[in-house]
């Protein structure tokens, strides 16, 4: 089973947008080592604990600093942009890197309300659907009309369905893509997105049959209790973000429910519950339960931790667990 990384390079608390890109660099060099398939970047803005915001720019960056490992989006948030401009930027990196390059496409702005202005982002009416069509006619090599993508036209870069409801499920499945379910952040409707996608899903040229992707948070360690000591920087990051107070990636801490809560802790816990968080054996079991129970085709894990050092042990022991004999058959 394909085994891939989800990283918004995260600013840790302390720590420097230009130390954030360097770590993801580290990380995804190691990450080739290990044997992980793609390494996804995704799409926010007005966040200064995500230094991905510029997603295209740092997809080049990560793959000129690598060498097999795919890089794309995970994902692009379309509404933001005009279709031709990503089929160019998409076309551009698939030039420079043949063969590498993924696109995962998102229907989110991204961003509040406040973000979508300063993108010039008109929501009157939403064209995503007849947008993802266009970007992959511009990527494709019968497009028509007086406007083609130069570079991107015949690239045919593959194209992802990112999604946390039913939408993405149904629009993959009409179009005949690939689809990342947000597992492990919005797990609420994963079973019935997994069973819409695969139900209705339509061949296509980029795709005979259904393929899944599940997303799960992994924080490993060499024992549970200090993995869930690291699991503490997301859950701090998680819970300032829905109180309205966003920021770089807390430092981890020895008692979670002193500073935030016990009731707002099991909130979070609740959201990010398709993690496998523990030790290398913890780790192990609840990853093949999570594949045991939705079946995907193939994994993208993701593991917010303060520490570059321990954000790397960690999936080293992830890839470890993923090359199982068991958990690969």
């Amino acid at each position: 089973m394909r085994y891939s990384i989800l990283d918004l390079a995260l600013v840790p608390a302390g720590s420097t947008a230009a130390e954030a890109i360097a770590a993801s660099v580290a990380l995804a060099q190691r990450a080739e080592d290990l044997g992980y398939h793609r390494y996804w970047l995704a799409e926010h803005h007005n966040m200064e604990g995500i230094a991905s915001a510029a997603t295209s720019v740092l997809i080049g960056h990560i793959a000129g600093a690598t060498r097999t490992i795919r890089v794309g989006a995970g994902g692009i948030m379309l509404p933001n942009h005009a279709p031709l401009a990503i089929a160019e930027q998409f076309g551009t990196l698939a030039t420079l890197y043949p063969g590498r390059i993924d696109l995962g496409l998102g229907r989110a702005p991204g961003g509040d309300g406040h973000v979508m202005r300063a993108m010039r982002v008109d929501r009157r009416g939403d064209t995503f659907p007849q947008d993802v069509v266009e970007l992959m006619e511009y990527l494709g090599d019968d497009a028509t009309g007086p406007v083609q993508a130069h570079p991107g036209r015949g690239t045919h870069v593959p194209v992802w369905m990112l999604g946390s409801s039913l939408f993405g499920a149904q629009l993959a499945a009409y179009l005949g893509l690939p689809y990342a379910f947000a597992s492990h952040f919005a797990p609420d409707a994963l079973e019935d997105a997994i069973a819409t996608y695969r139900a209705t899903f339509r061949p296509s040229e980029q795709l005979e049959r259904p393929h899944f992707m599940l997303a799960a948070n992994v924080i490993a360690a060499d024992t549970d209790a200090q993995a869930h000591r690291l699991r503490t920087s997301v859950q701090q990051a998680f819970a300032n973000l829905r109180t309205g107070k966003p920021g770089k990636l807390p430092a981890p801490v020895d008692d979670i429910d002193g500073l935030i809560g016990a009731g707002v802790r099991a909130g979070v816990d609740q959201a990010l519950r398709i993690s496998a968080v523990g030790s290398p054996a913890t780790v192990r079991r609840q990853m093949a339960d999570l594949i045991a129970r939705y079946q995907p085709d193939e994994v993208i894990l993701t593991g917010q931790i303060h520490d570059p050092a321990a954000r790397i042990r960690s999936f080293e022991i992830a890839a470890d667990v993923m090359q199982d004999t068991a958990l690969a058959a």
